[in-house]
């Protein structure tokens, strides 16, 4: 049994850590209801885009344009978000073991483009071929252009037939408790379905079709963002949660080593009574 200073050690220790871990907690939440208002402050711009861009390809239905055309799939790029740093609970183990099953499924060629530190090094630690060749920060204060050349390499990947299929794996907010880990295809667009508004009335300058693919990639760009966004805001929900649960078993802990501290000093004392009275018995 461990003696009495260790047990209050451990509880000193433990003490500690709860401190560390309800003070994670509370910043967790602070980041999370901050890129939360974030989120849903971009999607009315995303949406905005996504309107124009359908209003333009209406006015010019027969034109074809690679960014919208399906391919035979040879080789398939993968985005791979994760956080910078752990202590968020099973995160980025849940975000790399669906990626996994999207490799053991996917029986072509690929290249992985990774954001956050974790993601890097878990590919470059299984030797997948890399897109970035250095890690690229998944920080708190998210910024657009972080992902702005990362986003057009991949286009450029595609344009040139690098690629045939873009796909990207992260892990979406549904609330502080729930965040499931989802994959959707950025290349081709496939969720763009022409408008049935008509805006040929309009005259586009340059042209309808260099309209459209200077629209394309900022709607893709802006994708990417909106992504980025709600990864984001699911890691601080994902640590907020994984601290506050810390927190409590840190509580637990140390209601349980003062219970046992109790007992082991309570039989201390009982010895020490009996060999007192042993003593005085003796004497007598």
């Amino acid at each position: 049994m461990a003696s009495l200073r260790e047990i209050k050690k451990r509880i000193e220790a433990t003490r500690k850590t709860s401190q560390i871990t309800k003070a994670m907690n509370m910043v967790s939440a602070s980041k999370l209801r901050k890129v939360e208002k974030k989120y849903h402050a971009f999607q009315p711009i995303k949406d905005e885009v996504e309107r124009i861009l359908l209003d333009v390809l209406s006015s010019n239905p027969e034109t074809s344009f690679p960014l919208l055309e399906k391919r035979e799939i040879n080789k398939v790029g993968f985005i791979l978000v994760a956080s910078d740093r752990g202590l968020a609970g099973p995160y980025n183990s849940n975000v790399f073991k669906y990626f996994e099953n999207l490799l053991k499924e996917n029986d072509k060629d690929f290249i992985v483009g990774t954001i956050g530190y974790k993601a890097y090094r878990y590919c470059k630690k299984r030797k997948y071929p890399l897109l970035n060749k250095e890690s690229i920060s998944s920080r708190d204060e998210v910024k657009f252009i972080d992902f702005q050349a990362m986003s057009r390499a991949f286009i450029k990947l595609y344009l040139d037939k690098g690629v045939d299929k873009i796909v990207m794996v992260y892990t979406d907010y549904i609330n502080t408790l729930t965040q499931n880990v989802v994959d959707q295809v950025l290349l081709p667009i496939t969720d763009i379905v022409k408008s049935k508004v008509q805006v040929s009335d309009y005259v586009f300058e340059p042209g309808t079709e260099e309209v459209i693919n200077q629209l394309l990639p900022i709607y893709l760009e802006n994708t990417l963002y909106g992504i980025i966004l709600d990864a984001k805001t699911s890691e601080h929900a994902s640590r907020m949660t994984a601290m506050r649960n810390a927190t409590d078993n840190a509580k637990d802990i140390i209601q349980k080593q003062n219970l046992i501290y109790n007992r082991a000093r309570q039989a201390q004392i009982t010895i020490e009574l009996t060999d007192i009275i042993g003593g005085a018995n003796a004497v007598n």
